[in-house]
């Protein structure tokens, strides 16, 4: 197994990165008054899931890197509420919205485990 010597050699950051360019791609189509309304948002809580992973493993101690992890967390919960507003709202398809939750799982899933780790 290669020794991880940055944050861009982690699973957990490259999936958040994907997040990111996958909720970009859905809120584009949104309608022009959510512009800086949920398709904002949306893309604030996407881009700070992978950004606090990759603050959080810079930091020299893991209590402080376990707090970016909870942060990281807590953006998934959010994207995940907004992601069933807007299929509520009808701006995204049942499809689009299952491939996305999927993958804010799978990082949720991740994070938790890394969480694990570092006790």
């Amino acid at each position: 197994m290669e020794k991880i010597k940055n944050f861009r050699d982690l699973n957990i950051w490259k999936l958040g990165v994907e997040i990111v360019e996958d909720t970009y791609k859905l809120t584009k189509n949104f309608p022009r008054e959510e512009l800086y309304g949920l398709a904002s948002q949306m893309r604030r809580a996407a881009v700070s899931i992978p950004s606090n992973v990759a603050e959080g493993f810079t930091r020299k101690h893991n209590k402080e890197y376990k707090q970016f992890l909870f942060v990281a967390l807590g953006s998934c919960a959010e994207l995940e509420t907004q992601i069933e507003i807007a299929a509520k709202l009808e701006y995204i398809k049942k499809q689009e919205k299952n491939d996305l939750l999927e993958k804010i799982n799978h990082v949720t899933r991740m994070t938790m485990n890394l969480l694990k780790c570092l006790q």
